[in-house]
């Protein structure tokens, strides 16, 4: 079975601690620490998407990008990259998985980056301004 957003949106609702809010062909969770996530389908890929901060507010880019690529790996299923929003750079936290994945895959999926973010952001924090 490949997901749709409907269906998404029904799987995210049902946590008690999310609200979930379709906004431009995507999905907005919010957890209930105040944390947000977007939430798309991209061809054969589910993509989970949070922001950590605004390259503007680093420090050193370059230490910081080195402290990302040393550490990234001991947080389980997700990524840290630069994203593009509203011509601003933001560092951002991610997750890809299959559009064909089980709904508890995703559900994990989710909770994962919020936990992440959370520790992203402590673990990142000496290079912010």
């Amino acid at each position: 079975m490949s997901w749709d957003l409907d269906q998404l949106e029904t799987l995210m609702s049902a946590k008690d601690d999310w609200v979930v809010t379709r906004e431009e062909g995507c999905l907005l969770i919010a957890n209930s620490n105040g944390l947000d996530a977007w939430l798309a389908i991209s061809g054969e890929q589910i993509l989970v998407e949070s922001l950590l901060f605004s390259s503007a507010e680093v420090k050193d880019k370059a230490a910081l990008n080195e402290e990302i690529l040393k550490t990234h790996m001991i947080f389980p299923l997700t990524t840290v990259g630069i994203s593009q929003v509203s011509g601003k750079e933001y560092y951002t936290a991610f997750g890809a998985l299959s559009s064909q994945s089980k709904a508890e895959s995703i559900v994990i999926e989710v909770e994962t980056l919020f936990q992440n973010v959370e520790s992203f952001l402590d673990a990142y924090q000496e290079h912010l301004k």
